[in-house]
């Protein structure tokens, strides 16, 4: 059990560590959980495209129907955000979700998602923990049933009447990178009337020999397929397809501050809400927010706290740096699917990199990137703290005018531009974000930023 850590909303590692007694051990404390809160609707138990995941799945579904539980499988692995939105959909205590998302074929984890279809908040997620425990089951006569289900079709039908798009006039390369949006992602654009071109559809456990991260580097094929086919947009997603990014005409990879913004802009043409972004998310967002009146809300890193301020602000929308985003109308969950119907009603109303270039002309370049650190984990709260003993007065030549430390240390500059420094969640690293108006004075705050840290490690 000891080799059981919980990270942001789940347990995730390589398959030496991550083995069918310990996800057994993962589902019995669920189950617990469960009961010690009273729950007695049935739970759903999700699965990606790796070659492990359905035998895991079957694992804690045997678990948690052997709480007295009724399960629900689906036929086929599936979408992240498309189990979350069974939960609310169906009413379901809860789901459980067996993924590593991004990470390579030999990494394997486990999410839980609770009811209301967000992601879990660490006072759930604590409790989880608490309860990691052998499995013990009911009398095989008390056991729940466990059912095949298809949640697929409901979360197409949720997804076209929320966003409402009529993309019959664009032609898009989708991307699945061999994960779970393959058959789910490009079936929901063709619906909507794109003619859609696949790359990367087939099922391939080992993901083409590549991690299903939709980095610029993986995603340069497409970039490439968009332009040899003449097409107006190149969308893919991540392992899980809970993720999304962007590739246009004139500009290849779209920087997801950038796609962010460019969202927000179109979805403030008709309706008005706040705008929630983590801290380390491009303040583009916040001069949009102001030149149409309205608030940005700014959290931790981890779509989690997205999630809860999205709620409690009524955002219109919330999203990341890293590609995940949801909308109001919707689960608060990060939704690559969602996405990427709405990417094309965006594009259908107004080319991206038209809409992009207007922002900019109107609110300024930005250019954000991130680099990393190597730092044990063990180490990360000493060179955090000893950080906060050590924050200049000024970074590449401009005053610190004020630090932020909602997560890590944020040096907000008079120049408008800004450096974060904060632990990496899943990794032995320190991350160092920067954004200013020019790529030449970011790569100059990012190594200012790595210098700033590197003798503290």
């Amino acid at each position: 059990m000891d080799k059981i850590a919980f990270g942001t909303d789940g347990w995730r590692a390589t398959l030496d560590v991550f083995t069918d007694d310990r996800v057994r051990i993962v589902g019995e404390a669920v189950a617990t959980y469960l009961e010690e809160e009273g729950y007695t609707d049935p739970v759903i138990i999700g699965y990606d495209a790796r070659e492990t995941s359905p035998g895991f799945a079957e694992s804690l579904a045997e678990i948690i129907a052997g709480h007295g539980f009724d399960v629900l499988l689906p036929e086929r692995d599936c979408p992240t955000p498309v189990i979350a939105y069974a939960i609310v959909n169906r009413g379901l205590s809860c789901a459980l979700m067996v993924t590593a998302s991004h990470n390579p074929p030999e990494y394997n984890g486990v999410k839980f998602i609770p009811e209301d279809g967000a992601p879990a908040l660490p006072e759930r997620t604590e409790r989880i923990v608490d309860n990691l425990a052998e499995p013990d089951l009911l009398p095989e006569a008390e056991h729940g049933e466990i059912t095949e289900i298809d949640p697929i079709a409901d979360h197409a039908d949720h997804a076209s009447d929320l966003v409402g798009a009529d993309l019959s006039d664009l032609t898009i390369v989708y991307d699945a990178l061999h994960g779970s949006g393959r058959g789910v992602t490009d079936a929901l654009l063709e619906s909507a009337g794109a003619e859609v071109i696949t790359r990367r559809c087939t099922q391939d456990p080992d993901f083409g020999g590549d991690e299903p991260e939709p980095s610029p580097e993986n995603l340069r094929s497409l970039a490439e397929a968009v332009e040899e086919h003449d097409a107006d947009l190149g969308i893919a997603n991540d392992g899980d397809a809970d993720r999304i990014a962007i590739t246009t005409p004139e500009r290849g990879y779209l920087d997801e501050n950038l796609f962010f913004a460019a969202v927000y802009d179109y979805l403030l043409e008709s309706d008005s809400g706040p705008a929630v972004r983590s801290v380390s998310t491009t303040f583009l967002i916040d001069r949009v927010a102001e030149a149409n009146g309205e608030e940005v809300v700014e959290v931790p890193v981890g779509f989690k706290w997205v999630g809860k301020a999205m709620g409690d602000s009524d955002a219109l929308i919330g999203g990341e740096e890293s590609g995940g985003f949801s909308i109001r109308g919707h689960i608060r969950e990060k939704d690559g699917v969602l996405m990427a119907l709405l990417a094309g009603a965006v594009t259908a109303a107004k080319p991206l990199d038209d809409r992009v270039d207007a922002l900019l002309d109107e609110h300024g370049e930005i250019h954000a990137s991130k680099v990393s650190v190597d730092c044990p984990d063990s180490e990360k709260e000493r060179v955090l703290n000893d950080l906060e003993d050590h924050i200049p007065e000024s970074v590449a030549g401009s005053a610190v005018a004020n630090t932020v430390t909602l997560d890590g240390f944020k040096l907000l500059l008079e120049d408008g531009s800004w450096l974060l420094i904060r632990p990496s969640g899943t990794e032995p690293k320190l991350r160092v974000y920067g954004e200013a108006g020019s790529d030449e004075r970011l790569q100059t705050l990012l190594g200012e930023g790595v210098d700033l840290v590197e003798p503290l490690v």
